[in-house]
């Protein structure tokens, strides 16, 4: 934002820090679109670090426009979604949403959007190390989940997925980065004046 308003060309803002991600949340939603054909009434889980993971808040108040729409919010206490998206986003839209550190709260989502700890959104290297592998999806713990579940990851990956979920027709988060590419290519193409 504070460089779009200081320069003379046009800016597409690939994430500030951990607030926001507008080019992954335009990703995010063709896949989302493209793996389940709508965006309401949809349950979507999101898995990891919801604190520092703009990623994360960018789709939920993109998803928070739609009809039916209502979250899952899995992660350890000290890496729960912000404050403001709760206030300012779920609870001004009436957005049913559910805070929970329990892999079984899975059962139900449509959508399982996994992401990383970041070791650089971390101030110290033991609060980095003691978090990042509370929650890592394995093929055991998608036994019990729907068979039409979507599995979607902003990548890079570390180890929060095991690379055997990579397998599963689930899987969407290769998909996903095509998709990425396809997308900063339209925004790239529409800065330019091209059709």
């Amino acid at each position: 934002m504070v460089a779009a308003k200081a320069a003379s060309i046009p800016v597409i803002n690939a994430g500030d820090g951990g607030h926001n991600h507008p080019t992954q949340t335009l990703t995010d939603l063709l896949t989302i679109y493209r793996e389940k054909g709508r965006f309401d009434h949809l349950t979507i889980g999101f898995c990891g670090d919801l604190k520092f993971g703009r990623t994360v808040h960018s789709l939920i108040s993109a998803m928070s426009r739609y009809e039916g729409v209502q979250f899952v919010l899995i992660s350890p206490e000290e890496l729960r979604v912000p404050d403001y998206i709760k206030t300012d986003v779920l609870e001004k839209n009436s957005i049913p949403y559910k805070e929970t550190s329990n892999w079984d709260d899975m059962l139900d989502l449509d959508i399982l959007y996994m992401t990383r700890v970041q070791r650089e959104r971390f101030f110290n290297e033991a609060d980095y190390l003691r978090l990042r592998d509370v929650f890592i999806l394995t093929t055991e713990k998608l036994t019990s989940a729907k068979p039409d579940l979507t599995i979607m990851h902003p990548l890079p990956r570390v180890n929060e997925i095991e690379r055997a979920v990579d397998d599963d027709p689930r899987a969407a988060y290769f998909k996903q980065v095509l998709n990425g590419k396809y997308i900063r290519m339209a925004l790239i193409l529409k800065l330019l004046g091209i059709e």
